[in-house]
């Protein structure tokens, strides 16, 4: 079982809140995380038929039969129980009573905000990082990274990631997008996705989206509304800040999972990923993602951003920190040269906050003080420790 950098963030929560809530996509190991970390509470797992309807019916008797401290799991299917859940907290005034796991944003957060605010700890969860597959001896090759993704249950090798992500998109599809959005058109709706997964890392444009789709752009809103509360996208807001020039303002979509991105893609082979005219995208989505993982694993807010003016200067990533912007270009070569890194050093002679431009990419790792240094992505977790 491979260790999870999330598990001091998610203890420390448990010390200093009542309840802790984790969320994050299906499979990503939010189950065996909380069990792992609380070997000695209860557990019930409202995915279940007759646990949730039990719950629903008659949640006074659900919490004596499940007392604290207890795991429960998906707690979405059961939103009730907050209110009874609080009720508990505030009479005992205990840490680490109830955690808590979910898979849908809105749900969970419009119910922790009515009746959990104040008393729990958040945390997300998100597929493995590779500092987490390398931490256990594993390492791929950069295109083999990008077909495979990250999902926990392809640890053991037992399972094939095209069948995974084929199994992942149709369960997603026919459950929980027709929860969150009352599904009617299902083809529209694949064929939307499939779309996306041909944008990653560009800015995105539903008008012209819905052309392709044949539906409005009032519902592709809708759409990708569920999916990034699902945890199926995540959108790169461009950084605002004011720099003398007029700035785009539409963000950016990413996979959470770029071996999904992948398979709705067609590509099936390392081989494939290499030759794809979107491998320098999909290569840019794995590396967003990489930072966000390892930002949250820490406890931390995101801070990520884009930066692209109207006279064509863009820098993939912006992580802001208090008043400094660390800024990063993303690209897939092997080779360094200067034109990986020509934006990057202009954004840092635009802005005084600015600080250690810095290149991704699939060679080997290069420091510089004087100069953008370029950091194979292997690297991102452990560099982002040591700079913040």
């Amino acid at each position: 079982m491979i260790r999870r950098d999330i598990n001091e963030h998610v203890l420390t929560l448990s010390q200093g809140y009542p309840v802790v809530t984790v969320t994050g996509p299906r499979q990503s190991g939010k189950t065996t995380l909380v069990r792992t970390l609380f070997p000695k509470y209860g557990y019930a797992n409202l995915e279940i038929p007759d646990i949730r309807a039990e719950a629903l019916r008659d949640p006074r008797g659900f919490l004596l039969q499940y007392p604290a401290p207890v795991i429960l799991d998906e707690i979405q299917n059961a939103p009730l129980l907050l209110s009874y859940i609080q009720a508990e907290v505030d009479e005992s005034q205990g840490k680490g009573m109830y955690v808590l796991t979910g898979s849908h944003q809105p749900e969970l957060q419009a119910a922790i905000t009515q009746s959990l605010a104040g008393r729990t700890g958040m945390a997300e969860l998100l597929p493995l990082s590779i500092a987490e597959w390398k931490s256990e001896g594993m390492s791929k090759h950069r295109d083999q990274w990008i077909l495979d993704g990250f999902m926990p249950r392809l640890v053991d090798g037992h399972i094939e990631a095209t069948q995974l992500y084929r199994d992942y998109f149709r369960t997603y599809v026919e459950r929980d997008a027709r929860q969150l959005i009352n599904l009617r058109d299902l083809h529209a709706f694949e064929t939307f996705v499939r779309l996306l997964a041909g944008r990653v890392g560009q800015v995105l444009n539903l008008s012209a989206l819905a052309g392709d789709v044949g539906v409005s752009s009032v519902t592709l809103r809708q759409w990708l509304s569920a999916l990034e509360a699902s945890y199926v996208v995540v959108l790169l807001q461009p950084y605002f800040r004011n720099f003398g020039k007029r700035l785009i303002k539409s963000p950016k979509v990413y996979f959470i999972e770029t071996g999904l991105a992948a398979y709705l893609l067609g590509l099936r082979t390392a081989e494939q990923v290499a030759r794809d005219p979107l491998l320098g995208s999909l290569f840019e989505n794995m590396v967003v993602i990489e930072m966000l993982k390892t930002r949250l694993n820490t406890g931390k807010d995101p801070d990520l951003y884009y930066f692209r003016d109207s006279q064509g200067l863009e820098v993939d990533l912006l992580l802001a920190s208090a008043r400094d912007l660390y800024p990063f270009e993303i690209k897939a070569a092997f080779t360094p040269n200067d034109n990986l890194c020509r934006n990057v050093k202009k954004f840092a002679e635009l802005s005084k906050e600015a600080k250690r431009p810095c290149v991704i990419y699939s060679g080997r790792t290069i420091q510089s003080e004087t100069f953008p240094s370029f950091l194979n992505f292997e690297m991102v977790g452990r560099y982002l420790a040591e700079i913040l």
